[in-house]
């Protein structure tokens, strides 16, 4: 299962939980201070910019990490192979989605997201813990390859060949209006906007698999279609690769450098517009 909904502690039992609160606009270590100022119980703090991302330069902002920095990440956090994982966020399950890809990608078989993530345990006034949790060492070995993923080259040919390349960011971005992170606007040429806000209730739950699958299809999505997911910088990506998953497309694959990788080459062509 991909997803969990937030009924009791008890519905965790058994797992091992990782905090990953994240926010592109917030300030360094602000993910870690919200987390000791009150978290799930047991959970260990995953820093995303350190942990769930190798150092940026021109695989993009948010490139793969080093299988072995991963795998000392996550051992850290007392994450093991045989154990669940249950991941969570803020409430959007942006930050969540990125760490439950890595860690499929990187070959562990029990990942899920909290649906509502710590806003929605706040909401069914469930217990929270303060301060930081020592995990025990865990013994996750990294191995790549458990998702799919796409390169620039990749993710042209997925567009050539008949496939849904699926671009996760705010319309604005992908039209090419505004650009308040990357120094190039706009978009790769064939890809659909599919924001990832709109795959989320008011309250930041996942919509229900039909709906969502109504949604993907709208998009071009279908059996037997190829479906990838960019956005900036891999990160909002991962959550759509997480929605396709929910909405029962499985094997999406990821273009984890996306369009800050993409517009490193001048020679890749940009398209604005709808």
């Amino acid at each position: 299962m991909s997803v969990e909904e937030v009924r009791s502690d008890s519905g965790l039992s058994g797992a091992t939980r990782l905090d990953v609160r994240w926010e592109l606009a917030w300030p360094p270590r602000a993910g870690r201070r919200a987390y000791l100022d009150g978290h799930i119980p047991g959970a260990a703090f995953i820093d995303l910019e350190t942990a769930l991302a190798g150092p940026p330069g021109e695989g993009g902002r948010h490139p793969l990490p080093a299988a072995g920095d991963f795998e000392a990440a996550m051992r850290a956090a007392g994450v093991s192979g045989e154990r669940p994982v249950i991941v969570y966020d803020g409430g959007n399950s942006i930050a969540a989605a990125r760490a439950w890809w890595l860690l499929r990608y990187f070959g562990h078989a029990q990942v899920s997201v909290l649906d509502g993530g710590f806003s929605g345990w706040l909401a069914a006034g469930l217990a929270i813990e303060r301060g930081a949790t020592a995990p025990g060492l865990g013994d996750f070995m990294a191995r790549a390859g458990g998702m799919p993923l796409l390169d620039a080259a990749g993710a042209a040919r997925l567009v050539a060949g008949g496939g849904v390349l699926l671009d996760a960011r705010a319309p604005e971005r992908f039209r090419g209006e505004s650009e308040p992170i990357d120094p190039v606007a706009g978009h790769i040429p064939g890809a659909v906007n599919v924001p990832s806000p709109s795959l989320l209730d008011a309250t930041g739950h996942f919509l229900d698999p039909v709906d969502l699958r109504r949604r993907f299809e709208a998009a071009g999505a279908g059996e037997g279609v190829g479906v990838g997911a960019y956005c900036g910088s891999g990160i909002t990506a991962a959550h759509e690769v997480l929605g396709l998953e929910v909405a029962g497309f499985s094997g999406a694959a990821l273009y984890v450098g996306s369009w800050s990788e993409w517009i490193t080459d001048p020679e890749r062509p940009v398209a604005v517009g709808g």
